[in-house]
């Protein structure tokens, strides 16, 4: 034991006796837990740091995954926890990254160990919607249950509410809505969709929309996004973009996307985009005797072609 002497107001003296032991116990545990996790979201981190315009998509990870690990210590203290529903809604043009993001999030959610399995299911309206009476809710209770475990995306999921009331969609949606509820925490589901398609879609069922709350817009991106997207993948081939393309590039995405600015800034067009540029280099450089490395890495501004819209 030590003592610490406080003087307080009209002469009173308080003493203090603390416990070397078990300062140092407390020290010790403050220390470990410090540094067995340093960064307490670096695993979310690890899995979107490379993903481009996402800033509020992390956010929303990191409150989910601060929110598990709370749960654990409320638990651990004896406090009451309930578990998280995780079914999103993610809305979107096409080309902004739903599916890859749904698909990181598999893995993610694995890691954290809330998926049991962590395999990622994708699927679409002939996945789930039959040709007769009662086949619909076999075919969409046979995807559910290949699910559990893991994430099922299904894109386009409007797409479920294009016949109205007598349409196989309905069920398709009625069951999904009743396998939510039959395999409660088993599996996350993902519906994505356009935008306002996707709000329309919310009303086929009363009791689907309360059973989905996360939503996560996915926006157009930027010219700057689109032009660090380019980068990216050409990065990954093993490719770089000269000053003069990558000038070349930002420019017309920015008059793309003054012109075409509802249908237009997405990756797909990026990709298809690098894509040709490679095979312009290609038909460039093979006239060549001897290319160096350099040459061999670099597309400029002669292999970037567009093409009018």
């Amino acid at each position: 034991m030590n003592s610490h002497l406080s003087v307080k107001q009209q002469g009173q003296i308080n003493i203090i006796l603390r416990d070397h032991n078990k300062q140092a116990a407390e020290g010790t545990a403050v220390h470990a837990e410090t540094e067995a996790n340093p960064h307490p979201f670096q695993i979310v981190d690890d899995h979107l740091a490379s993903f481009v315009g996402m800033d509020r998509l992390r956010g929303k990870v990191k409150e989910i995954y601060a929110q598990v690990l709370i749960a654990e210590k409320r638990k651990q203290a004896g406090l009451s926890t309930d578990n998280q529903v995780l079914h999103m809604m993610f809305r979107g043009n096409p080309g902004t990254g739903k599916t890859t993001v749904a698909r990181a999030l598999a893995k993610i959610f694995y890691d954290m160990k809330l998926l049991s399995k962590g395999h990622f299911v994708e699927a679409d309206r002939g996945d789930l919607v039959g040709e007769y009476i009662g086949h619909t809710a076999q075919k969409t209770k046979a995807l559910i249950k290949k699910s559990l475990g893991g994430v099922l995306f299904i894109d386009e999921a409007y797409s479920l509410a294009r016949g109205g009331e007598k349409d196989f969609g309905k069920e398709a949606v009625d069951t999904i809505v009743k396998c939510m509820e039959d395999h409660h925490s088993e599996f996350i589901l993902i519906l994505a969709g356009y935008p306002k398609e996707m709000s329309r879609f919310l009303s086929l069922n009363p009791g689907l929309k309360s059973r989905f709350p996360i939503t996560l817009d996915f926006p157009d991106y930027t010219s700057e996004e689109l032009l660090e997207i380019s980068m990216d993948m050409v990065k990954t081939k093993d490719y770089k973009l000269s000053k003069e393309a990558q000038w070349k590039l930002k420019n017309h995405f920015h008059q793309m996307l003054q012109r075409l600015p509802h249908n237009f800034s997405n990756g797909r067009y990026v990709r298809n985009l690098i894509e040709e540029a490679i095979r312009k280099h290609a038909t460039r450089v093979i006239e060549l005797r001897s290319p160096s490395k350099e040459t061999l890495m670099t597309l400029d501004v002669r292999d970037i072609v567009f093409e009018e819209k």
